[in-house]
């Protein structure tokens, strides 16, 4: 395989202030992978072995509890990290990464992370900023699940995944990959039953539509103000 080009992490955020050789040395020690839809990208607790940039698909992360559950915990999408153990202090993965479609990423050796940090410090808090970032969201789900109705967090999941992924179409705006039921289920902390009877409540109020693996938002300020606890109860 011939050598990787700059331009493939160029104009990303993790990347920015960096100039054009510096872009050459992170990306010249990377190389490029595939995985499969619905294939591991890391295990939780496996050794963290490399970090990885996603460069094309959507990546599903997912907490295994101790009593056997799975929790989803967020969505990576294209110009992300992902599997930075290292810079949370860790030697294993914290989750596991599956993909939600077939990906495209760039891979690193985890050892070479207090080098690049050390060499490229924009890089390095572009990072830091991301874990803080992702910390960030997780406080605010913790908030959502002790203090929200499950309507309103099932509204939050879909407005936030319609802004990370949301492409428009003539019905609306699509959540651009495969996103089940009982995924947005794992996501909001309640269950397929309750995702099912929601979302066949909006689709017949016309905020929503809804198949297998696919939803298009269709009245987002409408879900929003379900979301917020202001809609008009019926």
């Amino acid at each position: 395989m011939g050598s990787l080009d700059r331009s493939l992490i160029a104009g990303l955020s993790v990347f920015e202030g960096l100039a054009a050789t510096d872009l050459d040395r992170i990306v010249g020690q990377a190389r490029s992978l595939r995985i499969a839809k619905d294939q591991p990208v890391f295990e939780q607790e496996q050794e963290a072995h490399s970090f990885f940039l996603l460069l094309d698909g959507h990546v599903r992360v997912v907490k295994s509890t101790p009593d056997g559950h799975e929790v989803t915990v967020r969505y990576i999408s294209p110009g992300e990290l992902m599997g930075i153990a290292h810079a949370l202090g860790r030697t294993t993965y914290p989750a596991n990464a599956i993909a939600a479609v077939d990906c495209v990423a760039l891979a690193w050796p985890s050892h070479l992370w207090p080098t690049l940090a050390a060499n490229f410090p924009s890089f390095s808090a572009n990072t830091y900023k991301t874990v803080g970032s992702r910390l960030q969201d997780a406080h605010t789900r913790v908030i959502e699940m002790s203090t929200e109705q499950v309507d309103q967090r099932v509204a939050h999941a879909l407005l936030k995944l319609v802004k990370q992924t949301g492409k428009k179409t003539e019905e609306g705006i699509l959540i651009d990959f495969p996103i089940s039921r009982q995924d947005i289920a794992e996501m909001t902390g309640t269950t397929l039953h309750t995702v099912s009877r929601l979302l066949s409540a909006w689709e017949d109020q016309g905020l929503v539509k809804s198949g297998r693996q696919k939803v298009t938002v269709v009245e987002p300020h409408r879900l929003l103000l379900i979301a917020e606890g202001r809609a008009e109860k019926s």
